[in-house]
């Protein structure tokens, strides 16, 4: 999976948000992880306008097999991918990785490929159409991350992450955010 991302070397194995997974969460990750708003606007409660976004690529290429599966869409289309780093003061707080297929960002106005370093948190619970179809929850060891995405969020330990599909409309995309120690340290 490296040629397609620069986070991990190979797929993390996701699983299914079904009753009794949130009681199997750490109470800290738990907040995280069924957070219904917005990620940046929590980090923003606890860090202010220090929030920053860097873009660690945004490309199209081809979705993993179950990023696809999700989106229902073939694996050999096409979708914007865009990977990130949310951090303030020099902590890194979560890595995230955006699956847009086309026909989203044909109906956004191509608003979702035109982002740059603004996080997509505030553009898409900007949305009031905005709708959560389905997550899922992983705990990621640090040998399936690349060395840069290792770096990246001084990630020593196993990471927790979900993976969520949202609708705008009917058009879906996929966010997948990974909760670095740091941001597990911000309350509410």
């Amino acid at each position: 999976m490296n040629t397609r991302s620069l986070l991990f070397q190979q797929q993390p194995r996701w699983l299914k948000n079904r009753q009794g997974t949130r009681q199997q969460l750490p109470e800290a990750v738990q907040s995280w992880v069924y957070e219904t708003g917005s990620l940046t606007a929590r980090l923003r409660r606890h860090y202010g306008n220090r929030v920053a976004v860097k873009v660690l690529q945004q490309r199209w290429s081809k979705p993993s097999p179950s990023e696809a599966k999700l989106l229902r869409q073939p694996q050999t289309r096409y979708a914007l991918i865009r990977e990130v780093l949310l951090y303030a003061d020099s902590q890194p707080l979560i890595l995230a990785r955006t699956v847009i297929p086309q026909r989203t960002i044909k109906a956004t106005h191509g608003s979702l490929a035109r982002l740059g370093t603004r996080p997509l948190g505030e553009v898409l619970f900007a949305d009031p159409n905005l709708a959560r179809e389905a997550m899922e929850v992983v705990l990621v060891t640090p040998r399936i991350w690349t060395q840069t995405a290792r770096d990246l969020g001084d990630i020593t330990q196993p990471v927790w992450g979900r993976r969520t599909v949202y609708a705008l409309e009917g058009n879906t995309m996929l966010v997948a955010e990974f909760f670095l120690l740091d941001a597990l340290g911000c309350g509410k």
